[in-house]
């Protein structure tokens, strides 16, 4: 079943029949983050979890002359001027959103938060001055790192990211319960057969596990990551239910 991708394509494939032929590729923003400010046809009952596939950490960076050097003094930094640095982010509610205050909210930051289509436009505007923080994903800004034009102070993995040397995980901050992830994952209709989700999750996970495939992740930033069945299901609740959370303290 071909359908569209995002919140669209998550109420499309609701019509898919439970014969494991239908199967939905998706990144976890449309089951966890989108219905916070969004009315959708779906919820997480909707589907039937087989297996996550890859994830990766979002990561907040600055120019390379801003006054800190630690994910710590970036932390100290913010907490002691509030209001008045800005981030770039991917939409008001988008992930890179709701995953930053999960960490200012726990260490009472106030910093201001400037939505774009994107994190290859939340880049523009970073380089171009018209924001003090770039929130996005690690591999749109990794070149300008290298390049020495930005540095990355956090991820918001709970551990450090290899591609970002010096960029604290969320652990080493004592934030390791508020990680926030781009992750994905494949699902099936509702009511799938048990013995055809095991059967599913069986090739996802030899798949993902190919070396090839995770070159091929290597270079995106992203690493293997397979949770099945029900402890994906249990993973999807708990992100819902902590990104549920941030929302309502932000009034979304």
């Amino acid at each position: 079943m071909n359908v569209g991708g995002g919140s669209v394509g998550a109420s499309q494939f609701m019509q898919a029949k439970p014969d494991g032929y239908s199967l939905f590729a998706t990144w976890n923003s449309p089951l966890t983050t989108v219905p916070q400010v969004q009315d959708v046809a779906y919820s997480l009952d909707s589907f039937t979890p087989i297996a996550s596939t890859s994830e990766t950490a979002y990561t907040l960076c600055v120019e390379t002359d801003f006054p800190v050097t630690t994910g710590a003094d970036f932390l100290t930094e913010l907490e002691a001027n509030p209001g008045k640095y800005t981030y770039g982010n991917d939409g008001i509610g988008g992930t890179l959103q709701l995953a930053a205050e999960r960490i200012f909210q726990a260490k009472g930051i106030d910093a201001i938060a400037i939505p774009f289509g994107g994190a290859g436009e939340t880049l523009q505007n970073f380089l171009g001055g018209h924001v003090d923080i770039y929130g996005g994903s690690i591999s749109t800004v990794l070149p300008y790192v290298e390049s020495g034009e930005a540095k990355c102070p956090i991820v918001t993995s709970a551990t450090d990211v290899p591609a970002l040397e010096g960029a604290s995980g969320l652990e080493s901050l004592g934030l390791a319960d508020k990680e926030t992830l781009l992750w994905r994952a494949i699902l099936g209709p509702k009511d799938l057969d048990p013995a055809i989700v095991v059967k599913l999750g069986d090739v996802i996970e030899e798949a993902v596990n190919d070396p090839g495939y995770v070159e091929s992740l290597a270079t995106k930033g992203e690493t293997p990551n397979v949770v099945r069945g029900e402890a994906l299901g249990a993973r999807l609740k708990s992100e819902y239910d902590a990104l549920a959370e941030v929302s309502k303290a932000l009034g979304l």
